[in-house]
């Protein structure tokens, strides 16, 4: 029996390792808090509506699995190995990034908890939104991980311009109301800038011409140079095209703290450490920078548990922990994809700690939460996806321990708005129009049927 244990919210590792494992040979179970796949590349577009919502969505009962279960794994005794699962009946729970937890005193009922046992464990429990601790991030800022992120985003985007088309707001107060500020210059702040620049050039100037003199974009990077993933030439390139549409940057900026703005009902302040005392009202903000590690991950690290010995004279069980990854506080794993183990007694007894230091049996880890030492891997949805589809295609083949993982780097890919985008390979570099049809078409035959058949 396989136990496929996904608690993520990007969805990419275990639903690519779900539907690549062969199910003429293992019995696939997956544990998730919600019943869908999304296509995140895409979020951006659903999140203004140049896509509908079900056009990034797969349901994961379609992978044919022999069960499925949709809650959370709040615990996992590896001597047992057992998971223990709270139960999730609640869609708005699962469709939107969620960033007090779920056992905090604000929620005030736990579903039912219940156990599944397995014979070999897929952790693929994705990252966290990371807010760095700042003050009103997590209370007033949108995020864009999920489909609730993208339904939230989008009404928003419309309240606004419906409030400053009132015939009682002013004009200081339409300033503020359509000033659409988005923190981080990766490629889903980007994206995102890119996307709602096309919105309201393409379709809502058409309906509120009136308002169009009060719109601005802005992206805040602390970074010098937004699009870090690429190169100098074309991340100037992506900036040149944003400037030349109106869309501002502002690199170098650190956000210290978002809070209500009193004098416009539905706004915010926010205070940029650069700017000293002064803060800039927004009527959004749209946060898309940094990750953390599932809180699970952490709570896992800390327990101890007892393993056999791999060493011949040691015929005794052996205490054990899982080991993590000091920067990025992800789950180490070797090059197979086997989470490491390591002795907790091995600092303070050096004679134990070649008692057993490596790969924890029958337990994989893929995706955000996994890191490769010596391997410098993005956090990125390709990376996650070949993970998983590599560790499939060894167990299906029955040789796990002959073939480590290698990363290919097919190219990275950003949408920088009126059909232009950029694209860089170790084989090429493309810009412009020629970059965009890549971009699409590389997205559109790689996303789900469902997708490809509503934008036909």
């Amino acid at each position: 029996m396989w136990a496929i244990f996904q608690r993520l919210l990007h969805g990419w590792a275990g639903y690519t390792f779900a539907r690549s494992l062969n199910p003429k040979k293992f019995e696939r179970i997956m544990i998730s808090p919600r019943s869908y796949f999304v296509f995140t590349p895409l979020l951006a577009g659903t999140a203004v509506g140049t896509l509908e919502m079900r056009a990034v969505l797969e349901p994961v009962r379609r992978l044919g699995l022999d069960a499925f279960y949709q809650g959370w794994a709040d615990d996992i005794d590896f001597a047992r190995k057992t998971i223990r699962v709270e139960a999730n009946t609640s869609d708005d729970l699962a469709s939107r990034t969620r960033l007090i937890m779920k056992h905090s005193s604000k929620v005030s009922e736990k579903g039912p908890v219940f156990e599944v046992t397995y014979d070999k464990l897929v952790v693929a429990v994705g990252s966290y939104s990371q807010t760095f601790n700042i003050d009103g991030v997590k209370e007033h800022a949108n995020f864009l991980r999920d489909i609730g992120d993208a339904r939230k985003i989008r009404m928003k985007v419309l309240q606004l311009f419906e409030k400053a088309a009132l015939p009682m707001t002013t004009d200081e107060e339409r300033r503020k109301l359509l000033y659409f500020a988005i923190v981080g210059g990766g490629p889903t702040g980007i994206e995102f800038a890119a996307e709602l620049h096309d919105l309201i050039k393409e379709d809502l100037s058409r309906i509120y011409p009136e308002l169009m003199r009060f719109v601005r974009i802005t992206v805040f990077d602390v970074a010098q140079k937004v699009l870090p993933m690429f190169d100098q030439t074309l991340a100037q390139y992506a900036m040149e095209t944003f400037r030349r549409e109106g869309i501002s940057v502002k690199t170098g900026h650190h956000l210290t703290r978002i809070r209500p703005d009193n004098d416009c009902e539905g706004c915010f302040k926010l205070k940029i450490k650069e700017y000293g005392v002064e803060e800039i009202s927004a009527g959004i903000v749209v946060w898309s920078t940094g990750l953390m590690q599932n809180p699970l991950i952490k709570k896992l690290s800390c327990k101890k548990f007892t393993v056999p010995s791999t060493t011949p004279d040691v015929k005794s069980p052996v205490e054990v922990q899982l080991e993590t990854d000091p920067r990025t506080g992800g789950l180490i794993t070797d090059s197979y994809l086997r989470v490491d183990v390591t002795s907790p007694t091995a600092e303070s007894e050096p004679s134990l700690q070649n008692l057993h230091a490596g790969p924890l049996v029958d337990v994989y880890a893929i995706g955000d939460c996994a890191v490769i030492p010596g391997a410098a891997l993005p956090a990125t949805a390709q990376v996650a996806s070949q993970k998983a589809a590599h560790l499939a295609k060894r167990l299906n083949r029955g040789d796990t321990n002959e073939k480590e993982f290698r990363f290919r780097n097919w190219g990275t890919m950003t949408y920088l708005g009126s059909w232009t985008a950029i694209h860089q390979s170790s084989a090429d570099e493309l810009k412009g129009w020629a970059a965009w049809i890549l971009w699409r078409m590389a997205y559109l035959t790689k996303s789900m049927s469902n997708v490809k058949s509503n934008l036909r």
